[in-house]
């Protein structure tokens, strides 16, 4: 199983050269990283570069002119670049514990996507963060987090579990499994088997209407919520744009009540009908998997 890591970025460096530094202390090395990068500058080039030049990790950047926030189109061009058997979605904002790569490789499942989530930090903690603290485990450690200020909250709750009891969570959660893309992973078939994200969709939910079409073309998603742990870093959001939510919304609730599995506005820019997206039709890699 060839295990692709896309990290969707714009113009957040500091922050990426974090994530980056999180991925070269992961317990299983044996990823493709795939920068989906929407139109960043110079600086996110040169972070990628210097990564590149570091040698630990392999990085693939992807870049499409900055026309506005145009995520899904970028994700599935990284999508179409890549040779990836399964892909794990990702945000230039969000650092992975040292087993965030080695939770979505051990519990991958033909025909099944995994959800999970991400912890939020506030500004602060977000600028403090330094290598050492990855490198450590205290970024992701709830109470040293709490002694960096913190606030106190049961959403806070998985950083302080074990690995016994978070797998015991995750299946006994009342939490649907959504797509995330901070903290997804799905088979590349299954997602080219719906034709990927629909590209007409701003922010504001693009994620989860993959995740629909994924549960409508027979892809069911597993709760990875209190195991496969990133933290999220604090930054301004200059692209919210209520239009552009109202907008995905519509788009969201026709995929949820027609029950479409195929976006003609995807990876392939033809119509195809429903009817020729059954579940269960796709094979999987035999890497040991069940």
């Amino acid at each position: 199983m060839k295990v692709g890591v896309i990290v969707a970025t714009y113009n957040t460096p500091e922050w990426l050269a974090k994530v980056f530094f999180g991925y070269e202390q992961q317990t299983d090395l044996d990823f493709h990283l795939i920068v989906a990068d929407d139109g960043s500058g110079v600086e996110t080039a040169q972070v990628i570069e210097r990564f590149r030049q570091r040698g630990r990790l392999s990085l693939q950047h992807v870049w499409q002119q900055d026309s506005g926030f145009r995520k899904c189109g970028i994700l599935n061009r990284a999508i179409a670049s890549c040779d990836c058997d399964y892909l794990i979605f990702t945000d230039g904002d969000c650092i992975p514990r040292r087993d965030f790569v080695a939770v979505h490789k051990r519990r991958a499942k033909p025909k099944y996507f995994l959800a999970g989530s991400c912890q939020r930090l506030t500004l602060p903690i977000s600028q403090a963060i330094t290598e050492q603290d990855i490198a450590s485990g205290r970024a992701f450690d709830g109470c040293w987090l709490l002694s960096q200020g913190l606030p106190l909250s049961t959403k806070h709750l998985r950083l302080f579990m074990g690995r016994w009891v978070a797998e015991v969570l995750n299946r006994i959660t009342t939490t649907k499994g959504s797509f995330s893309g901070g903290n997804s992973s799905a088979w590349r078939a299954d997602i080219e088997r719906i034709n990927g994200f629909d590209e007409r969709m701003g922010h504001g939910g693009e994620d989860a209407e993959l995740g629909y079409r994924l549960i409508h073309s027979g892809t069911r998603p597993i709760q990875i919520r209190h195991s496969a742990i990133v933290v999220h870093l604090e930054h301004e959001r200059n692209y919210i744009d209520p239009e552009s939510r109202a907008r995905n919304l519509q788009i969201r609730t026709k995929t949820v009540r027609s029950r479409v599995a195929w976006t003609s506005f995807g990876i392939q820019k033809n119509p195809c009908s429903i009817d020729s997206v059954r579940p269960f039709d796709v094979k999987y890699p035999t890497d040991g998997h069940s």
